[in-house]
């Protein structure tokens, strides 16, 4: 896996050793990154689920300002650190080592102009669970953009006051682009 444009463009990213994480492929990165490009500079991005953080440091590499990686399992934080490292992004980037869920709970620091919900093994239950979630509403600055990945054949049921933006299908996986409204998100 490597990063596909910008400063750190061709870059080699390692992923985590046992599979517990499912990173995105190069082509879903390259369809991603092209709807978001106008979206990027100097974004605070939350990546949730992050495994390696291809996601979080394709942004980076593309003119994001911050982003703040969630990601619970050590194999990944482990290939996630080296990674920053490798692309030279230590300080443009925090690492949270926590479940996502929690994570929210805890009402995290804001506000996030774009947010990344990618579970492992395209979990639809977490998905939802995590686009309903009130922190990650109450993280987000007004107009802020989520961006979810899952499998078509199982898409997630979206909470009241998440509007879609874009959906994107590339083979099997969808890409969806939503926000929130408003009131939804206590603005």
């Amino acid at each position: 896996m490597r990063v596909i444009a910008g400063e750190a463009k061709g870059r080699t990213l390692v992923v985590p050793r046992g599979g517990g994480t499912r990173s995105a492929t190069d082509r879903i990165r390259e369809t991603l990154f092209a709807i978001l490009e106008p979206d990027l500079s100097d974004a605070t991005v939350l990546d949730l689920f992050a495994g390696a953080g291809a996601l979080g440091i394709e942004a980076l590499s593309r003119g994001a300002a911050h982003v703040t990686f969630v990601e619970r399992a050590h194999e990944a934080l482990r290939a996630l650190k080296r990674n920053l490292g490798t692309t030279g992004f230590l300080t443009r980037g925090t690492v949270v080592s926590a479940d996502v869920s929690r994570y929210l709970t805890a009402w995290p620091a804001g506000p996030f102009t774009l947010a990344f919900a990618d579970p492992p093994f395209a979990d639809v239950v977490e998905l939802e669970k995590t686009l309903a979630h009130p922190g990650l509403r109450g993280a987000l600055a007004p107009g802020a953009l989520v961006v979810a990945r899952f499998l078509r054949k199982h898409p997630p049921t979206l909470p009241p006051g998440a509007q879609t933006v874009r959906v994107k299908e590339i083979g099997e996986e969808t890409l969806l682009f939503l926000r929130y409204a408003e009131s939804a998100a206590g603005g």
